[in-house]
């Protein structure tokens, strides 16, 4: 059965983690690897998945999802056989729902599956 995404995201490459994510972390949670994304970036941590998204045409309004990983239910990856291929894509079927995230020519899919993998089934 089909159901259309409530959320749909692009990571692009790894990037070094932003400075700024900083203060968005509790105690005890370590930022892991950051991609960048069409407007932003989106920041896996040790609890959660961030995605930064500057809005407007300045960029200064910023919306930032959270993503905790106990959230996430089921994910799937996809690609058509390249590690760095422009089609890959991984979803997310979570509790607040079905979330699609396209990867860029630069982002790994088997990397970002296993940083899934590592958030979703690893006792951190």
């Amino acid at each position: 059965m089909e159901t259309a995404p409530i959320l749909a995201w692009t990571l692009q490459n790894e990037i070094p983690i932003p400075n700024d994510i900083a203060h968005l972390l509790v105690q005890g949670e370590q930022a892991v690897a950051a991609f960048k994304t069409f407007r932003d970036s989106a920041t896996f941590t040790t609890k959660r998945l961030i995605v930064r998204d500057a809005q407007g045409i300045t960029g200064k309004k910023v919306e930032i999802y959270s993503l905790p990983y106990s959230a996430i239910n089921m994910w799937s990856s996809e690609n058509a056989g390249g590690i760095l291929d422009r089609d890959a894509e991984i979803e997310l079927w979570t509790r607040a729902g079905h979330i699609k995230v396209r990867l860029g020519k630069g982002a790994d899919v088997r990397r970002i599956d296993s940083l899934i993998a590592w958030a979703v089934l690893g006792s951190h």
